[in-house]
């Protein structure tokens, strides 16, 4: 493609990777597809578009120019960044820049394409939807007015994946939806089953909302009550493990579905009053209302750390309230698609601040994934940036009053936040700084219903040049062919760095460790090396679980992240992940088995697959007389990134390309 701007002098401090996705993806073009504006020019009209949301709020032209400069250095730095459709539409005649939306789905023929319609318009700007198809009777049951039955909520689920694929997302993003079933569904067995086969509801991501009770029959070995939405009669009995073993085979064979556990999300709903929250994003880190939106930004922590490799804590607390002023700002300008959207949206103004480069930190701090001195640094900054956002929170709310919804929600009464989380300090904030907090939301209120959110950074990491999200790496190392055949090592900075200063990088090296990614089995890597800088698959799925979870304690929505397993994972590994998960107060987990997709590119070398494969078929039992489609061969179809052609790999609760941030949520 021809480019008429000079993006190279105008990289900041952008790799070209950084470039290269920006010009597929974000830049603006003319009509022949030419691009009309560099990096620069995209941040400056993001920065300007959204600060220029203060004249809503009687603030003068110099005070617009100066919250344009502090949102353009925040950006630019990479400090902060905005999710993709803020980068994409501000400023530009689309105007919507929301994530993810969430719609009703009612026990009506009219009420189901409605929100079909609803969901094509908000795919055609650019969003992804969530629902929950748990109002829908069962199938089988009698449509009075037409005395024929029902097909269920999968059936419908069909139609809305249908609508999916007809609507191209305006060239920059492709249709995600979240398809969720309550686990006390008449339907559920068939719903566990809806993506048995890989080539069905490919535009849905699913997962089973688990409620406390289902837990409580599951371990306690007996059966669980099924409730029919039309009349909220018992339909009938299941055994709580039959169906948990039906879950758990399911992520096992491809990872669908994932499980959220709802009862957990409405505990933390802040306003309960406004309904109750039955379903999420596509990717499941946002618990929703119906016609709720998430505007979404993450900051980067690889660039919160001091040359003596601590914390940044000054320059972190600063990148939070700008990201805070910016992503209410966001609400201010934005253009929703739907009106009932923007009055939701206008009354609880939730928005999601997270994080992304948080393995830059822990390697650049020598700090393992996989340990009690990482989960405890994971704590301490999420309850630092809980802090500071909802302080942020406050002073807007002082500025332009409490939202709208605030009388009844969660906020409104005596150490909410206190006793939220009193005894529960990672050692930065103390519980009287929350209690303070809650005397001045006593006094002025609080701007926004939900500050923070771990989201996917796919995209925007790869902008930021960062690790994705809270995960670890997938790859130190990795080996890339270029457009003439040749092949090129790319290597992790980090790593490089710590290997020249420590005296242990060779071309050599870096070319065995290209075949796996990972120094976990390779000679000559010292060990303390094999502990900091560890990859998804060297870490267990035991500090996967518990790293999401120190992220979730000072989280208000949800942590949107993949468990890892090796190909060779049993069922009962996953088992006990999912158990981990909801005793350690998760709002949800995903979980994906190596290779287990037949559409996984192959990113093992032959033989490890080959050996792996055998090994999981000796050690992993067949149940239910099923047959199995594990391939002992270790074949698999090998299928790559539409937009570059490089690895997919599945982290962040969604399928990943590490070169171009191409994603199977968004």
């Amino acid at each position: 493609m021809e480019v008429s701007v000079n993006l190279v002098e105008d990289k900041l401090n952008l790799s070209e990777n950084a470039i290269k996705v920006l010009e597929k993806r974000y830049l603006k073009r003319d009509k022949d597809g030419k691009c009309t504006e560099t990096p620069a020019d995209m941040f400056r009209r993001v920065a300007k578009t959204i600060a220029e949301g203060d004249f809503k709020f009687d603030k003068s032209q110099a005070d617009v120019y100066k919250l344009t400069e502090r949102f353009y250095e925040a950006i630019t730095n990479c400090y902060f960044m905005p999710n993709s459709p803020t980068l994409m539409n501000a400023g530009r005649e689309l105007g919507q820049l929301a994530a993810c939306f969430v719609l009703p789905v009612e026990d009506s023929l009219e009420g189901i394409f409605e929100t079909v319609k609803n969901t094509a318009l908000i795919h055609k700007s650019g969003g992804g939807t969530g629902f929950s198809f748990s109002r829908l009777r069962p199938k089988n049951s009698v449509v009075r007015s037409t005395m024929g039955v029902s097909s269920g909520p999968v059936s419908f689920m069909e139609v809305f994946n249908a609508a999916t694929e007809a609507v191209k997302q305006g060239g920059t993003r492709r249709g995600a939806n979240m398809g969720i079933l309550r686990v006390d569904h008449p339907d559920i067995l068939d719903f566990i089953n809806c993506k048995a086969d890989n080539n069905r509801l490919n535009n849905f991501n699913i997962s089973v909302a688990i409620t406390d009770k289902f837990m409580e029959a599951l371990k306690n070995g007996t059966d669980y009550e099924l409730i029919n939405p039309q009349n909220n009669t018992v339909a009938g009995k299941l055994s709580a493990k039959k169906v948990f073993d039906m879950i758990v085979d399911g992520a096992w064979r491809n990872g669908e579905p994932g499980i959220i556990f709802i009862d957990k999300m409405n505990s933390d709903n802040p306003t309960p009053l406004v309904g109750q929250i039955e379903s999420t994003n596509p990717c499941g880190e946002v618990p929703l209302l119906a016609y709720e939106a998430c505007n979404l930004g993450s900051i980067n922590l690889g660039k919160m750390v001091k040359a003596d490799g601590t914390v940044d804590w000054d320059l972190l607390g600063k990148t939070t309230r700008t990201a805070i002023r910016f992503l209410d700002n966001v609400i201010a300008v934005n253009n929703y698609p739907l009106p009932q959207i923007s009055e939701m949206v206008q009354n609880n103004r939730k928005i999601g601040l997270g994080v992304m480069g948080w393995a830059d930190m822990l390697m650049k701090m020598g700090i393992s994934y996989a340990s009690a001195e990482g989960t405890k640094l994971a704590g301490q900054v999420m309850e630092f940036i809980d802090y500071e956002s909802k302080c942020e929170s406050i002073e807007l709310s002082k500025e332009r009053g409490r939202f709208n919804n605030f009388k009844g929600s969660v906020y409104d009464g005596k150490n909410f936040l206190y006793n939220k989380y009193k005894g529960k300090s990672a050692g930065i904030i103390s519980d009287e700084q929350w209690k303070e907090l809650d005397s001045q939301i006593e006094k002025y209120g609080i701007r926004n219903a939900t500050t923070t959110c771990i989201a996917p950074t796919g995209t925007i990491s790869m902008i930021a040049g960062a690790s994705g999200g809270v995960e670890p790496l997938f790859g130190l190392v990795f080996s890339r062919l270029i457009m003439d055949g040749t092949e090129m090592l790319e290597v992790n900075p980090i790593f490089k760095d710590y290997a020249v200063k420590h005296g242990f990088y060779s071309e050599d090296l870096m070319k065995e460790i290209a075949k796996t990614g990972s120094v976990a089995h390779v000679a000559g890597v010292p060990e303390e090396v094999k502990k900091i800088f560890v990859t998804a698959h060297d870490v267990s799925p035991y500090w996967h679980v518990k790293m999401q979870a120190a992220f979730q304690l000072h989280t208000d929505n949800a942590v949107s992240k993949t468990v890892n397993f090796e190909e060779h994972a049993t069922r009962k590994d996953i088992e006990e992940a999912y158990v981990l998960a909801y005793e350690n107060n998760l709002k949800g987990i995903t979980v994906y088995r190596n290779n287990s997709r037949q559409f996984q590119p192959m990113n093992l070398d032959d033989k490890k697959k080959t050996d792996e494969a055998k090994q999981a078929e000796a050690e992993t039992p067949v149940q239910d007389d099923k047959e199995e489609e594990y391939n002992p061969t270790g074949e698999v179809k090998t299928v790559t990134c539409p937009e570059c052609g490089n690895t997919i790999e599945m982290a962040e609760g969604c399928f990943i390309c590490l070169n171009c941030g191409y994603s199977g949520c968004s």
